[in-house]
């Protein structure tokens, strides 16, 4: 399972990559790998103030449909639209062409609830 350390991690098993005050968010290697093949992905909270832990879209694999969930405070900028035509990206580049959001960060944002990729790891065993 590939687990890059530059990245921060949720219990819930999204992926966080902090620049400034904007972060760039996806769904982890072990995730895409548990939900087999993705055909869908749904995101409709653009312009969206959201907080952490709410619901910022979902994913739909061939037998499932899973939500996703924000891993800190912030308002959805802009998403991933080579999602729509390819969200195969998922599967083959999670941490790469497979991001789904980019995120304004809220000023009250709390990253210290953030899993590094050691402590990630433990979680997913």
């Amino acid at each position: 399972m590939n687990t890059p350390s530059e990245l921060k991690y949720t219990k819930d098993h999204e992926w966080i990559k902090v620049e400034g005050d904007t972060a760039t968010i996806g769904i982890t290697d072990y995730a895409q790998g548990e939900l087999g093949d993705i055909v869908f992905v749904d995101v409709d909270t653009v312009d969206e103030d959201l907080n952490e832990g709410d619901v910022f879209g979902s994913v739909e694999a061939v037998k499932t449909v899973s939500d996703l969930y924000l891993p800190v405070a912030g308002t959805v900028l802009e998403v991933n639209a080579d999602l729509e035509d390819q969200p195969e990206l998922l599967n083959t580049d999670p941490y790469g062409k497979g991001w789904i959001i980019k995120l304004k960060i809220a000023d009250s944002a709390d990253l210290s609830t953030l899993l590094s990729a050691e402590e990630y790891q433990e979680v997913v065993g």
